[in-house]
């Protein structure tokens, strides 16, 4: 733009010079990034089942990450009664284009029904796969068998979930029930009447345990 032009129209250059800078200097400034979006892939536990849904694990994930001073979004992707298999089929469902980062909670119901540990640790594999494959960092979280099904299934359902973190270079939780578990079984004050799952005040410990383990995840975000 002139100078002669502005004096042409009657205006003062200097306003309009002063309006011009600002635009560029406003024009110039990055937009403010999006919250990172994390999807929690999971069953039950992650679903929240049993529970009012403000009480469930990811919005008291969501409420303790506001309260630290996190930029991001919780996407509650649990169904209950899923398997590793069924998680792994609705995967490529879940992991929406907005996603950024996964925290993965599955063999629950694998153990429950005493499914071969080398099948579920495969299903984690192939999930863990599509995340690699979109760049997403990953939290796994871990399960702890206990020895009904004999040394050999403990050993294997034990080892899988570190094996695979290491494999992928995943954030690793090893015993996401351990803050409601006393010695080898689950601590009735922390758990549901039906005995397998956590009540409020045992998803607000186990949030709190975990949580430190999500803001790792946020900072591998960005």
């Amino acid at each position: 733009m002139k100078l002669s032009h502005l004096f042409a129209t009657g205006c003062k250059p200097l306003v309009h010079l002063r309006n011009l800078g600002v635009a560029l200097c406003l024009g110039a400034t990055p937009a403010l990034a999006d919250p990172v979006t994390v999807v929690a892939l999971g069953d039950s536990l992650t679903q929240g089942y049993g529970l009012p849904a403000e009480q469930g694990f990811v919005p008291v994930l969501q409420s303790w990450l506001n309260d630290h001073g996190a930029e991001a979004t919780v996407v509650n992707a649990g169904v209950s009664g899923d398997t590793t298999a069924g998680g792994l089929a609705r995967t490529d469902w879940a992991l929406t284009p907005d996603a950024d980062a996964m925290i993965l909670n599955l063999g629950g119901n694998d153990l429950l029904r005493g499914l071969d540990p080398a099948t579920s640790r495969a299903n984690l594999d192939a999930i863990l796969d599509k995340a690699d494959a979109r760049g997403l960092p990953v939290l796994l979280l871990g399960l702890r068998a206990p020895g009904n099904y004999g040394p050999g299934f403990q050993q294997a359902f034990n080892a899988m979930y570190a094996d695979l973190a290491q494999e992928h270079g995943a954030l690793f939780v090893p015993d996401y029930l351990g803050p409601v578990t006393e010695g080898d079984r689950l601590n009735l004050q922390y758990i549901q009447g039906d005995g397998i799952h956590p009540n409020a005040e045992g998803v607000t410990r186990l949030v709190e345990a975990v949580g430190p383990a999500v803001l790792d995840l946020l900072n591998r975000v960005n």
